[in-house]
């Protein structure tokens, strides 16, 4: 279901009807789509020692990005020239960022790289200041970000996709490349922590994907409660959904200290406590009446 739901989005970033028309109608999928989609690649790490250009035109090591502190990052693979599925999926990662109340560059890093070798610094510039722009447009707070628009050579590209599961392919056809969408969350020592597969995504969904990739070092107490005791991933559904198992434990804690307290405040109150609270006053009444 997942992999017939990403093949779906893929037929977007296609300038190629007539494939899309057969991708929809046949099970049987086109060569053209052959080898496109995410393999969730879950606990693996980013290859550290890729070398990619950023949008100043600064050679940057993959490993100074996505494992360089003590921040969890979002990593997407788009390509700047896509007429349409690459732009759907960065403003849906930036409508997203409006409401999760967690600052860029302070709580969490933005990675984008482009999947087009022929593309440069100087186009990664342009995206990024028009994406920079969108997040204050929407009253994020950016004078920490530092999103990292980045581009490089076909053997760099290639190493990454494969290491984080992104499956794209180049349709001479069309001049466009085949590809999902997806973005990735990445824990602060460059391991993949969760992959949200859609154009659209929740914001509490991406706050709590943030707070788990971090362990909790980012958020509040009350996001690591409701995360880490009430919520689980689901894979099928793509969000965070309540689990049984989880709220269940969570109530017997709940009862159990019910229990106590309520044991604890009968104890205090009993007659044998209010009898051993007055004694040392009757002694002392009756030694003074002798």
């Amino acid at each position: 279901m997942i992999r017939q739901r990403l093949i779906s989005i893929a037929c977007l970033g296609l300038a190629a009807t007539a494939a899309a028309e057969t991708l929809r109608t046949a099970d049987v999928i086109p060569p053209e789509f052959d080898g496109v989609g995410i393999v969730q690649n879950l606990d693996q790490p980013v290859p550290g020692d890729l070398v990619f250009m950023d949008h100043e035109g600064t050679a940057v090591q993959m490993s100074d990005l996505v494992a360089g502190g003590e921040l969890p990052v979002i990593l997407t693979l788009n390509y700047y020239r896509c007429p349409m599925l690459c732009t759907l999926t960065l403003n849906g990662l930036v409508d997203s960022l409006e409401n999760v109340n967690l600052q860029p560059g302070v709580d969490y890093e933005l990675v984008t790289v482009s999947i087009n070798p022929d593309e440069g610094p100087e186009l990664a510039a342009q995206n990024r200041k028009g994406y920079m722009a969108m997040l204050q447009g929407k009253g994020v707070d950016t004078s920490a970000a530092r999103w990292s628009f980045l581009t490089g050579n076909q053997a760099q590209i290639e190493q990454l996709a494969d290491a984080v599961g992104f499956g794209y392919r180049y349709d001479e056809k069309s001049g466009e490349y085949a590809h999902t969408s997806s973005i990735m969350f990445i824990t602060p020592d460059g391991r993949i922590s969760k992959y949200m597969n859609d154009v659209r995504f929740p914001s509490r969904d991406v706050r709590f994907a943030l707070v788990e990739a971090s362990e909790g070092r980012i958020g509040t107490l009350m996001d690591s409660f409701a995360l880490f005791n009430c919520f689980q991933w689901d894979p099928e559904a793509n969000s965070y959904v309540a689990d049984a198992w989880k709220l269940m434990r969570l109530g017997g804690v709940f009862i159990v200290l019910l229990i106590v307290v309520g044991w604890y405040v009968l104890w205090r109150m009993g007659p044998s406590n209010h009898d051993n609270n007055q004694s040392p006053g009757v002694m002392a009444g009756q030694e003074v009446l002798t």
